[in-house]
C-alpha cells in the first residue's frame, strides 16, 4: 500500500511513546474459581448473564461427540476452564478462541453498543483458522490470563474470521497498511465505538522483550488505552482522518474508454522485467504462486507467439512442482514459500490456491504437452478428492500449517517433513534409498533437523544417477509416495477448516470441470456437479448466495466473489457436461449481481446494497492470491454474451473494463485476471458447437482435437439431437439450426456468429480451431 498516514499525529505520538519501551510488570496468573465453568466470570470480566450462561450450557450439551477443547487452561476433568461467547459461533476460527480467557465478542451491534456504554475502545482481531501467526498470538497473548484480564477490564474485544467477512478484513487491512506500510494476519486494530480505526498492526508478541522486540502487546494495550482516555480529541481526529483516507483509497478513478492491446504488452513487460530466470516466478521472497499469472502469460503467448512468455511459464511451473512448496507425498500446494527457491513453505494449504494452480497446470500441459504438468494437475485434484471433500461433495476451505507435537503444543510443518528413520520404516530398503536420493533427504535435514521433500534435479537425471529407466523410476516413486502417504496418516493431523465457502467452491468447481473437459474424464465433472449442487441447494437464500456453510447451516451474506466465482464454475460445468441447470443458474446469479451489487458507472461492489457494511463500500479492483470479483465477472459476462447471443452482457463487460481502464493503464499487473477478460474482448473468441446424433459420448473424436488445442478465448456447447438440443437451444441460440450431418457428430466453429463450414472430420475441425493467431 503506497498511501500511508505518516502525518497522523496520534499515531506518531503513540509510536514515540511505545518506542520508549517502558517496563511493564506482568500480572500474576489468575486461577479459575471453583464454580461451574460455563457460568464462571472470565478474568477481569463480569459473570455471564443468566441468558448467556444458559446458551453456553445448551451449546456444551449439544457439542459434537469427541469434541476436544482447544485450550491451555483445563479443569481436572479435562473440560475447559474458560468459555466465552465464541463457543456459540459456527466459524471454526472463532471456535478456536472459544476457550480463551478473553471475553471475546463476535462482530455485531452488541459489542459496539457495549463499548459505547462503557466508554471503552474496541480491540479488533482478524485472522483465519489455518494462520500460523494467528495461533502464535493466541498462545502467547490470548491464552495468557494476565493479558486477558487487562483486555477484559479495558476493552471490548472482537474476533472476526476474515474468510467469512472479507468485507471487514479489506477495510481494516487497508487502515493498517496506511498506518504501517504493511499488513497481514493476525490483524490487530484499535477502534472507536463507532467502528473507526485509530491504530493498528499485525502480530504483537505478548510482553516487552519477547521475540527480541522491545515493546509487547500488553504495553501497546496500556498505552493506547491511556491515549484513548487522556487525549480523546486526538483519538477522534486520528480516527476521522483514517476513515476518510480509507474511503478515498476505495474510490476508483473515473472510467475511460475500452483498453486496447497496449495494456497487455505493458503487463507482459513488467512481469518479464521482474522474472527470476533461475527459479521462476518473480524475484521476491516470500514467494507466492499467484505473483506470476501463468494464465495471462499463456494467453499472451497465444496472442503474440512470444517465446519468452512461454519460457517463463514452463520454468515457473517446473520449479514450483519440484520445490517443497508442493506436497510431494500428498499432492497440492502450500500457500507460499518463505524463500526464493520454492523450498521452505508456510505449510498451510488453501483451497483457492490449489484450484487456480490445477487450472494453470492443465493449461500449461495443453500448450507444452509436458507430461509432468498433467501429472501435477491430477495430483492436486486427487488431494482435493481425498482430503478436502465433504461427504456431501462440497469442498473444505483449508488445512493448517501446524499439528500437535508430543508435548501437546503446536509444531509447524511436522506433519509434512521427514527424517531418514521414518522413511526407512515405511518403505523397503531399495525404495527408501531411491526416495532419499530423489527428494534430497539427509541426516541434517533442511528444516529444523528434518527434511522437506523436494526434487533435487529433474527425474531423468536422477534416473541416470540411479541406473534406472525414467519410467521405472516414476513407477517406484508412485508406489513409495502412496506408502508414505498412508504412513503419514498416522501422525497427528493438521487442523482442517471444514467450512464451505461459496467463492472457493466456485474456483474448485471450475478446476474439476475444466479437468474433465481437458483430460476427457467424466469423473471429474461428477465431482464438480456434486459441489455445485451442494452450494446451489444449501447456500441460497431468496435466490441469493450465502457466504459460507458450516456446522449444518448457511451463514452470512454472499459477497461479489461468491457470485463471480460460482458463475464462472457453473459456466465451466455447462461446457463440460451440457447440463442446462448450470447455465440457467449462472444467469440467475448474474441477475442478483445486477440488482444488488452493480455500480451504475461500471463494475460491482463487494457487498450488496442492503448489506451491513462499515466505513466504505469497496469496489474490488486488485487481484491478489484470489482474483477480484470484478475481474472474474467481466470474463463471465463476455462468455455469457457469446453463449446467449445477448449483447447486453457484452455491454456490461465493456463498462467493467472501461471503469478499470485508468487502473489498468497505471498498473496493469494489479489486475492480471482482468487482462484475461480484455484479451477475450479484443480478440476473436471462437464459438464452438458440436451436435451429435444421439449422445454426448459421440462427440469424443472431435472433443479429443479440442483438448489437444489451446484455444483460450472460446465458448463451447455440445448437444445431442432431439430433446437435449431443443432444451439447450432455448438458452444457447448458437445451437439453433445446427444438426448432426449424415448421422455423425458435427462441429461448427464460428466467430461473432459467422461460421466456417460444418465438419465431421476431426482433422479439419482441428485446423479450424487453429485458425490465425490474434495480433
Amino acid at each position: 500500500m503506497k498511501q500511508r498516514l505518516r502525518g497522523t499525529g496520534l499515531a506518531l505520538s503513540i509510536l514515540a511513546l511505545l518506542a520508549a519501551g517502558s517496563t511493564v510488570v506482568r500480572p500474576a496468573a489468575v486461577g479459575p474459581p471453583a464454580e461451574d465453568a460455563l457460568s464462571r466470570a472470565l478474568p477481569g470480566a463480569e459473570k455471564p448473564t443468566p441468558d448467556l450462561a444458559r446458551r453456553l450450557e445448551a451449546a456444551w450439551a449439544g457439542r459434537d461427540s469427541g469434541y476436544v477443547p482447544r485450550a491451555r487452561h483445563l479443569n481436572a476433568d479435562g473440560t475447559p476452564s474458560y468459555t466465552n461467547r465464541l463457543f456459540l459461533e459456527s466459524s471454526p476460527y472463532l471456535r478456536q478462541h472459544a476457550h480463551n480467557p478473553v471475553n471475546w465478542f463476535p462482530w455485531g451491534d452488541e459489542a459496539f453498543e457495549r463499548a459505547r456504554r462503557l466508554k471503552r475502545p474496541v480491540l479488533l482481531s482478524i485472522g483465519y483458522s489455518t494462520c500460523h501467526w494467528c495461533h502464535v498470538m493466541e498462545e502467547e497473548s490470548f491464552e495468557d490470563e494476565g493479558v486477558a484480564r487487562y483486555m477484559n477490564e479495558s476493552y471490548v474485544a472482537i474476533k472476526v474470521d476474515r474468510e467469512e467477512r472479507p468485507d471487514l478484513d479489506v477495510v481494516y487491512q487497508r487502515a493498517v497498511q496506511m498506518l504501517t506500510g504493511s499488513g497481514g494476519w493476525p490483524l490487530t486494530v484499535w477502534l472507536t465505538p463507532d467502528r473507526r480505526p485509530f491504530y493498528g498492526g499485525a502480530y504483537f508478541p505478548a510482553h516487552d522483550g519477547d521475540r527480541g522486540m522491545p515493546v509487547g502487546f500488553l504495553s501497546v494495550l496500556r498505552r493506547l488505552r491511556e491515549a484513548y482516555d487522556q487525549e480523546p480529541s486526538r483519538v477522534d481526529q486520528a480516527a476521522t482522518r483514517i476513515a476518510q483516507a480509507i474511503r478515498s483509497s476505495f474510490a476508483i478513478p473515473s472510467g475511460g474508454s475500452l483498453p486496447g492491446a497496449a495494456v497487455l504488452d505493458a503487463a507482459y513487460r513488467r512481469y518479464a522485467s521482474g522474472f527470476d530466470s533461475v527459479y521462476g516466478g518473480l524475484m521476491e521472497a516470500p514467494r507466492f504462486p499467484s505473483s506470476l499469472p501463468i494464465r495471462f502469460l499463456l494467453h499472451y503467448y497465444h496472442r503474440t507467439g512470444n517465446p519468452q512468455a512461454l519460457a517463463m511459464v514452463r520454468l515457473t511451473l517446473e520449479r514450483m512442482a519440484a520445490g517443497g512448496i508442493y506436497d510431494q507425498i500428498g499432492g497440492g500446494f502450500h500457500r507460499y514459500s518463505t524463500d526464493g527457491r520454492w523450498l521452505v513453505p508456510h505449510f498451510e494449504k488453501m483451497l483457492y490456491d490449489n484450484a487456480r494452480l490445477a487450472v494453470e497446470y492443465l493449461e500449461g500441459w495443453q500448450v507444452t504437452r509436458e507430461p509432468s504438468f498433467q501429472r501435477v494437475a491430477r495430483e492436486i485434484l486427487r488431494y482435493v478428492e481425498r482430503d478436502m471433500t465433504s461427504p456431501d461433495g462440497a469442498f473444505y476451505s483449508a488445512t493448517d500449517a501446524d499439528s500437535r507435537a508430543a508435548d501437546g503444543g503446536l509444531e509447524e510443518g511436522r506433519f509434512f517433513t521427514w527424517n531418514r528413520a521414518e522413511i526407512e520404516a515405511a518403505l523397503q530398503r531399495d525404495q527408501a534409498r531411491i526416495v532419499e536420493h530423489v527428494y534430497g533427504v539427509s541426516a541434517a535435514g533442511n528444516f529444523e533437523g528434518r527434511s522437506i521433500l523436494s526434487l533435487r534435479q529433474p527425474l531423468d537425471h536422477s534416473a541416470r544417477a540411479l541406473g534406472l529407466a525414467p519410467a521405472a523410476l516414476q513407477t517406484t516413486l508412485d508406489h513409495a509416495r502412496e506408502a508414505l502417504y498412508l504412513a503419514r496418516k498416522h501422525r497427528p493431523q493438521p487442523f482442517r477448516d471444514e467450512k464451505v465457502l461459496a467463492a472457493w467452491n466456485g474456483l474448485m468447481i471450475s478446476a474439476f470441470a475444466r479437468a474433465s473437459l481437458v483430460l476427457g474424464e467424466p469423473a471429474y465433472a461428477r465431482s464438480a456437479e456434486r459441489a455445485a449442487a451442494f452450494v446451489l441447494d444449501h447456500m441460497r437464500r431468496d435466490s441469493g448466495l450465502a457466504r459460507s456453510f458450516v456446522r449444518g447451516r448457511a451463514e452470512g451474506a454472499g459477497v461479489l466473489e461468491d457470485y463471480a466465482f460460482m458463475i464462472a464454475g457453473l459456466l465451466d460445468l455447462y461446457e463440460a457436461t451440457g447440463g442446462t441447470r448450470w447455465l440457467s443458474d449462472a444467469v440467475a446469479l448474474d441477475g442478483v449481481l445486477v440488482r444488488l451489487y452493480a455500480d451504475s458507472t461500471g463494475g460491482f461492489f463487494m457487498t450488496a446494497a442492503d448489506q451491513d457494511s462499515t466505513l466504505a463500500r469497496q469496489k474490488p479492483g486488485y487481484d491478489g492470491p484470489e482474483p477480484s470479483g470484478n475481474s472474474v465477472q467481466a470474463l463471465n459476462l463476455l462468455r455469457l454474451a457469446e453463449l446467449t447471443g445477448d449483447d447486453h452482457y457484452r455491454g456490461r463487460a465493456d463498462r467493467v473494463l472501461a471503469a478499470f481502464a485508468p487502473s489498468l493503464s497505471a498498473s496493469p499487473t494489479a489486475l492480471s485476471e482482468l487482462l484475461l477478460a480484455l484479451d477475450f474482448r479484443i480478440g476473436a473468441p471462437r464459438e464452438v458447437v458440436i451436435v451429435t446424433p444421439h449422445a454426448r459420448a459421440e462427440a469424443e473424436p472431435l472433443l479429443a482435437k479440442l483438448r489437444a488445442a489451446y484455444v483460450p478465448n472460446r465458448v463451447l456447447a455440445v448437444a445431442a439431437e432431439g430433446r437435449d438440443l431443443d432444451e439447450q437451444a432455448r438458452l444457447v441460440p448458437l445451437l439453433e439450426g445446427k444438426r448432426a450431418n449424415g448421422g455423425r457428430a458435427t462441429a461448427y466453429v464460428c466467430e461473432r456468429g459467422a461460421c466456417k463450414l460444418p465438419t465431421t472430420d476431426p482433422d479439419l475441425f482441428a485446423r479450424q480451431l487453429a485458425g490465425g493467431r490474434p495480433r
